[in-house]
């Protein structure tokens, strides 16, 4: 009875000797691939074996070889592959036994170093040394490409058998990249590097992922994984794929047709068990528990202080108008790192040299480096100075600022000999940072002059010794003494040696003293030369905050008054006018609300003027003063006969009345053009007084209408164009005028622009828009700064993934995760702009986009990296979203002693998380894990939001600004803080509007935020150009 297993035993064995002295010989006499053809089919003639054997003896370590497989071998696969002595998922399975790739996988059974050595000795106790190649990645990317042939030829699988051993054998691969992936990852957080293994597995993996869409898109294959028998490997194919698409970042583009795969294909061969859903729902309800969010214990994991989560934060700040609040910003450094200065001091210097180089790759450096590098220069120090004092001494400042810069790439920001080789490309906004930042530091005391060279590592090119410290007193001194510096003194504000702070602050401190004093003349020239440098109002709000600087302006304005024996008229229309274009400045390059820059009244002329006298009002509306006066200009600027524009006209209409009336006003004269009541002479004739310097600032509300204006009426879309023409390319202006008209167009000019081109796809044979489009290119680069996107990046966004807005959002987070993984100072910050979380507060919605957040923390957690996925996640939540801060309320009560109510404003992510967190009861009944990360999520941002008593006592305190020294020594013994006497404004929060082209209700705190995409949209501005035909995919 046994003889005849026993026979079988004997053959099986006599047939492994015989192959395996077969395989020996072709790979030592390196048999030609003919002749083994030849001689293998006689071999498995007279000894059959199964292919998965066929193939162990070709693709195992030999005794003689165990590093590498022996280039002889793929040919022979290739010939046994077409002799069908072993097909594709025997030879994956054998690739997979022996791959390198298990040497860097550590399964969690793996409890301790005994455990370890028993997994890697035999049971003799002997290491088998054999067991696995060293070195496994060319030949599993030759035979992956190998098996890809084999599918594309159709000759890969046979039957339904075979077909799912090659989906078994391709997810136990997914599951080795997805866990050697992991132990890298850990490697990296504690400082272990195996850059040779690491660069391994990247090579097999990027052959191995040709081969897993290749067997996605075979429909064969689909067929058999859809039978009924296939319930349990679909599953494990969906979470191989789930888990698998993480590691691969960069996210390349084809990661969209994986995840396609997995949650749609695979999702709906397997319908819902709805007795089991029952059930499930019937046990929810019986385990529902009444523990409030307080109560709720999850388990506590580590969260590490990510490099990204400063980088987010910073961003957000400075993407718009700047809104970094500095006690903020302390509080969030010191519960964030839980009161260890050194390392916050370290990170913050390390995330700002982070944000300028991001701007440098993203090719962003004409518009925001100016800002960045200010920041870098003049603000970071005076951060640190307060972030290292008291307790810090100089020596402890000087390590942090010395440990930071040797995390800082010299290739991104060069030495000073660096910047001489030529072999280099230097970048003009990087190149002398580093030894800026440093002369600025020893210029506030953060570290020894004598110092400096040791720091830079080499003698210091640009230092000055004998630079000092400004004094914000003396500055105003100076000019209130001598008109003349004021234009010296708005000019340093664009200098990078540390001074720009006290500079900032005597600017402000003028406007005060000035607005204080009615000294209009003064406050003219002042808001004038202020107004022609939109980006020199970028650097003043880096130290004081919009409400400082706008208030005392528009509480003057809002007094202005004729004078009983007031003589002449158009000076006070020129220095009215003047005054308010400061305001415009600020209002249309930031887009901001009157309750923004601080006005609180609702009678306010500055208020009405900034929100309605760009609006046309129909005739009806104008009451009979107001038709009296539209009718007083048209005559004084059209009809020579009237004299043209006199003192009784500008007497009985004041300035604020005027600038109310500008959108009827112009669209009287394009009515009256369109239908020949003025001709060219009279419309050239009356063009010249209002490019005057007394009605220039009443061409910033004039072009918005008409912007707004050739939208609607087509009929007048001609007369429009050539009112602009006049307006923006005068023949006839004077230089003090053209400087305010080049004012003016700094401030229209993007939603000109975009008026201009859409009016020009309709027209495309009218000649007249591209001189006009060409008048404004100069200005474009200055015209907005609101933190909304660019129509180019909404549509990179929307087109990059099948998911379109959301998807694009994903591959951030992930990029951010990824790049706080990588160690060493040679890497790239990733591509990050807020713009991208501000439009999927807008578009998407806030409860979605927290979803999106929180789909990526799971992702990631699964991966192993909740630590930093975490830490990112609440810096996303934390970050200042400049365009929807709540306006400072100055007074609680009205005029009457009732109560005013706050203002309203959007939902924001902090909003959505907390509503979410609050609801984690009906999440834990199907959801535990998102219950529990919602949670840590919430109690994280919440606690880094917390502002420490003394703070918030100092967010309440004026104190007296003073640059001096001494004053800041003095503030430092009271326990003060020293930033509010060396330039730094610790108070308040600014606010910024939204711009982007969207309205004013985006609907964004109910449910229609997410339901509607489009609600609420201004049509009329830049967002939307071009995305007529745009399918934004948001999901």
């Amino acid at each position: 009875m046994n003889s005849q297993p026993s026979a079988a035993r004997s053959a099986l064995q006599a047939a492994v000797k015989y192959w395996s002295d077969f395989v020996a010989r072709c790979v030592s006499q390196r048999l030609a691939s003919d002749r083994f053809q030849e001689f293998v089919q006689l071999v498995h003639a007279k000894h059959p074996l199964p292919p998965v054997l066929v193939a162990d003896f070709f693709l195992r370590p030999q005794p003689f070889n165990h590093v590498s497989l022996d280039p002889r071998i793929p040919p022979y696969i290739q010939i046994l592959t077409q002799l069908g002595y072993i097909d594709a998922p025997s030879i994956l399975r054998v690739l997979y036994k022996y791959s390198a790739l298990h040497a860097h996988d550590r399964p969690n059974d793996v409890k301790d170093e005994e455990d370890i050595k028993k997994k890697e000795e035999g049971e003799d106790g002997k290491q088998d040394k054999s067991l696995r190649w060293k070195d496994s990645s060319w030949a599993e990317e030759v035979m992956f490409y190998h098996v890809i042939r084999t599918m594309v030829e159709g000759s890969a699988f046979t039957d339904a058998k075979t077909g799912l051993e090659l989906v078994s054998i391709i997810c136990k691969w997914m599951d080795l990249f997805i866990h050697v992936s992991s132990a890298f990852a850990a490697d990296i957080l504690t400082n272990k590097t195996d850059r040779q293994g690491r660069e391994e597995m990247e090579t097999a993996r990027a052959a191995f992922v040709p081969l897993l869409l290749r067997l996605v898109d075979n429909h064969a294959l689909l067929r058999i994984v859809s039978k009924p028998f296939a319930k349990g490997l679909r599953k494990q194919l969906s979470d191989s794929l789930g888990n698998f698409i993480q590691t691969l970042q960069p996210v390349p583009p084809f990661v969209e047709r994986l995840e396609i795969f997995r949650t749609q294909t695979l999702a709906q061969l397997d319908p819902v068990d709805k007795k089991k859903q029952a059930a499930n729902a019937v046990m929810d309800e019986l385990l529902d528990s009444t523990v409030g969010l307080g109560g709720f214990v999850i388990p506590e994991i580590p969260i590490s202080n990510s490099r990204a989560s400063l980088y987010v934060y910073l961003n957000a700040a400075l993407v718009g108008r700047p809104a970094l609040d500095d006690a903020m910003l302390y509080a969030f450094l010191n519960n964030k790192y839980q009161g260890n200065q050194q390392s916050s001091a370290v990170d913050l210097i390390v995330a700002s040299f982070d944000l300028l180089a991001n701007a440098v790759f993203r090719n962003e450096g004409p518009k925001d480096a100016h800002l960045l590098r200010s920041f870098v220069v003049n603000k970071l120090p005076l951060l640190l100075c307060q972030l290292c004092h008291p307790e810090f001494s100089a020596t402890s400042a000087e390590f942090c600022i010395t440990e930071a810069l040797n995390r800082v790439d010299t290739s991104i920001f060069p030495t000073a000999s660096l910047m001489f080789d030529e072999s280099r490309n230097n970048n003009p906004y990087t190149e002398s940072v580093r030894e800026e930042f440093c002369a600025a530091c020893a210029l506030h005391g953060l570290i020894e002059r004598d110092h400096l060279d040791r720091i830079l590592g080499e003698t210091s090119m640009s230092y000055d010794p004998s630079l000092e410290k400004a004094n914000r007193d003396k500055l105003v001194s100076d000019c209130l003494s001598d008109s003349v510096k004021i234009q010296n003194t708005i000019s340093q504000l664009e200098k990078v040696d540390g001074n720009v702070g006290a500079v900032a602050h005597a600017i402000v401190e003028l406007i005060r003293l000035h607005c204080s004093n009615k000294d209009t003349t003064a406050l003219k020239q002042l808001c004038t030369q202020l107004a022609q440098k939109p980006q020199s109002l970028d650097i003043i709000l880096l130290f004081d905050k919009i409400t400082s600087i706008l208030e005392p302006v528009c509480t003057l304005l809002d007094s202005w008054r004729y004078e009983e024996d007031q003589g002449e008229y158009q000076p006070v229309y020129e220095e009215y006018g003047a005054i308010l274009l400061l305001v415009f400045a600020f209002t249309y390059r930031y887009n901001l609300s009157p309750l923004d820059i601080g006005i609180q009244s609702a009678d306010s002329h500055v208020a009405k003027i900034i929100t309605k006298s760009h609006i046309l009002r129909p005739p009806d509306e104008l009451s009979e003063q107001e038709s009296g006066h539209v009718t007083g200009w048209i005559n004084g600027l059209f009809d020579n006969e009237t004299g043209g524009l006199g003192d009784d006209l500008m007497s009985s209409c004041p300035p604020h009345e005027f600038y109310l009336l500008v959108a009827p006003i112009f669209q009287s004269i394009v009515t009256a053009y369109t239908y020949g009541y003025i001709n060219d002479e009279s419309l050239k004739g009356g063009v010249e007084y209002l490019v005057d310097t007394f009605l220039l600032p009443s061409l910033v509300p004039a072009i918005r209408f008409l912007t707004d204006y050739i939208w609607v009426d087509q009929k007048e879309q001609k007369s429009i164009v050539k009112a602009l023409q006049l307006l923006l390319t005068p023949s006839s202006i004077s230089g003090e005028a053209s400087t305010m008209l080049s004012s003016v167009k700094n401030l229209v000019a993007q939603p000109l622009e975009h008026s201009l081109r859409t009016y020009q796809r309709q027209d495309p044979r009218n000649q007249d828009i591209e001189p006009l489009l060409r008048s404004l290119k100069e200005n474009l680069p200055l015209s907005r700064r609101t933190g909304g996107a660019e129509h180019h990046e909404m549509e990179s966004w929307a087109s990059s993934s099948s998911t379109g807005l959301s998807g694009a959002i994903r591959h951030t987070i992930q990029g951010l995760v990824q790049w706080s993984m990588q160690p060493g100072v040679n890497v790239m910050p990733t591509s990050y702009t807020h713009r991208q979380i501000i439009a999927g507060l807008r578009i998407i919605g806030p409860s979605r986009l927290l979803r999106i957040i929180m789909d990526e923390i799971r992702q990631q957690s699964e991966m192993g990296n909740a630590s930093i996925v975490n830490d990112v996640a609440a810096a996303l939540v934390s970050a200042t979203d400049s365009t929807n801060e709540a306006p400072p309320v100055a007074n609680l009560l009205d005029a009457a002693g009732s109560m005013q109510p706050s203002p309203l404003r959007p939902q924001g992510l902090r909003d959505a998380l907390k509503t979410a967190a609050e609801g984690y009861k009906r999440v834990q009944k199907h959801d535990p894990f998102m219950a529990e990360a919602t949670v840590r999520l919430h109690r994280r941002v919440e606690m880094l939001m917390v502002v420490p008593q003394a703070q918030a006592i100092l967010q309440t305190t004026d104190m007296p600004l003073d640059l001096g020294g001494d004053a800041m020594a003095a503030a430092a013994a009271a326990g003060a803080d020293p930033m509010a006497v060396d330039g730094l404004d610790a108070t308040g929060l600014d606010t910024t509007g939204l711009d982007m082209g969207l309205g004013a209700d985006l609907g964004l705190s109910g449910a229609g935020g997410d339901g509607d995409l489009f609600g609420g949209l201004d049509t009329s501005m830049d967002m939307f150009d071009g995305w007529d035909s745009m399918d934004m995919g948001v999901n």
